[in-house]
């Protein structure tokens, strides 16, 4: 998995030696419960998320420059709504970190990624309504409002909640900024899987 770079951050794959950095801000009750995950109890805990979630697609430790502290992870697995040609973004951060626009610019870059290098079509995200955050973030990025669906994601308190859904096309990426144009040539299309 290759190593992204930001002005302010690195994004690596993660390793098991991350457990602690991972523990260290997933432990903290206000972040996992707004993603819908359970804080994190212990380090050994969170090796095995890193072992069995993380490893096996493509997700990112988040690195800030300035300290070398992890403080958060964003990645890619696939779109449960359409075919090969699409990904679901997903990110969690540290609380100490949050309103200083770092998802945005981790966020920017992993989209950047997805639409140069992988050559995808389409980046989706689907958030819980009253995460005003993540929608912030979600906001901030460019990805257009799709629609909500009512009770398609099961917390880990067992709550089944609506999820509000998001997307960008590659062209929306160019017009935003985030992709220059002509960048790869891969230009799939962004078919439905009932296509």
């Amino acid at each position: 998995m290759k190593t992204l770079e930001t002005e302010r951050l690195i994004l690596r794959a993660y390793t098991e030696e991350d457990a602690q950095g991972l523990y260290e801000y997933a432990k903290d009750p206000d972040v996992g419960p707004r993603a819908g995950w359970k804080p994190h109890e212990s380090a050994e805990e969170s090796r095995e998320i890193i072992r069995t979630m993380f490893m096996p697609v493509e997700a990112w430790a988040i690195f800030l420059k300035e300290d070398g502290r992890l403080i958060g992870t964003i990645g890619l697995e696939n779109d449960r709504h359409r075919d090969e040609n699409s990904r679901e973004i997903g990110y969690s951060l540290a609380k100490d970190m949050w309103g200083r626009g770092l998802m945005t610019e981790a966020c920017r870059e992993v989209l950047r990624f997805a639409f140069e290098e992988l050559g995808l079509a389409l980046v989706g995200i689907c958030t819980a309504p009253d995460n005003e955050r993540s929608q912030g973030v979600i906001r901030k990025c460019g990805f257009v409002y799709e629609g909500t669906i009512r009770h398609s994601y099961e917390t880990w308190t067992g709550v089944c909640r609506d999820s509000r859904c998001y997307s960008m096309l590659r062209e929306e990426a160019e017009e935003l900024g985030i992709v220059d144009r002509g960048a790869t040539d891969k230009q799939p299309s962004a078919r439905t899987k009932s296509e």
